[in-house]
């Protein structure tokens, strides 16, 4: 036979649907080994009494969990800590970058240097821009006391005292992170069809009535997404409390991500820092999804 005999031919679409897959595997793949498998290995972990040091284990189940939830007193406070600076960095951050956004986003004279300015902290090292405000936060030599003697204010030790250093390192994240927030906001605000100000004005609507019932309703989507990304990178902090308080004083600082290192990384204890990220991921889900909710429900 001269023919050769020939198999079923792939259908168009099966054709793409293999080219699709073939051309997403690389990624698809690497999400499954960097992420997916991570993930599955730090829930395992979490069941397990491991010591990072002598490579010994054995499971557990939920003591980790049982250990943190009800017999570790330095866990509440910890989350405690990790809530109070979630809830003074995040309105804080919001507002500053709205307020910049609001005044940026006009075409005045200057606008395209100050977003240059205030975004500029973003992309500086986070190491650098910890090391250079622990020099300015200092208690005798810092520019800052240095500043508010000049005025006859004795500051106080920035980051020595329980009362000022979950403040102080609250204050320099903000100035580090508000202006990727400014951005998006600037974004948002130029997108809003210029027609909606103009006819409210026309009916004699002010600036605060404009704002009121017309810019802040167009910038809800951005504001959430804006909301859900401070307020995880919030609860994940650990460079800005590692490079200028180490979790003190007397654990004034001390927040769930750095906790999470110091149990896994300083005392070894890989099991219980495992459950602890575990329920860092699970906090961070369900504020998420709260947050998520909560916007749909005004709309």
């Amino acid at each position: 036979m001269s023919a050769a005999i020939k198999g079923p031919s792939l259908t168009l679409k099966a054709r793409e649907a293999i080219s699709g897959w073939l051309f997403v595997s690389p990624i698809l793949t690497g999400f499954m080994i960097f992420f997916v498998g991570p993930l599955i290995a730090v829930f395992y972990y979490s069941t397990t009494e491991w010591n990072l040091l002598s490579q010994q284990s054995h499971f557990v189940g939920m003591e980790n969990y049982v250990d943190a939830l009800t017999r570790n007193d330095t866990f509440w406070d910890v989350l405690v800590n990790s809530l109070i600076f979630a809830a003074g960095l995040v309105p804080l951050n919001m507002l500053l970058a709205l307020g910049l956004a609001l005044a940026l986003s006009r075409s005045i004279r200057g606008a395209v240097f100050f977003r240059t300015v205030f975004f500029a902290p973003v992309i500086t090292s986070a190491v650098a821009w910890a090391i250079i405000w622990t020099f300015l936060l200092q208690h005798e030599s810092g520019a800052v006391n240095r500043a508010l003697s000049v005025i006859g204010i004795n500051g106080p030790n920035w980051l020595h005292e329980p009362h000022w250093a979950m403040a102080s390192v609250i204050f320099t994240r903000v100035l580090k992170t508000v202006g990727l927030n400014m951005i998006l906001y600037i974004a948002a605000l130029q997108s809003i069809p210029r027609d909606y100000t103009e006819a409210a004005r026309l009916e004699g609507a002010n600036g605060w009535e404009i704002f009121r019932r017309i810019t802040w309703p167009l910038l809800a989507p951005t504001t959430l997404v804006i909301m859900v990304i401070t307020v995880v990178g919030s609860l994940k902090v650990f460079d800005h409390i590692y490079l200028m308080t180490g979790g003190g004083p007397q654990n004034a600082t001390l927040v769930l991500a750095f906790y999470i290192y110091e149990q896994g990384f300083k005392f070894f204890n890989t099991g219980y820092a495992s459950a602890l990220a575990v329920i860092l991921f699970v906090l961070i889900l369900a504020l998420t999804i709260l947050q998520t909710i909560l916007k749909a429900a005004r709309k």
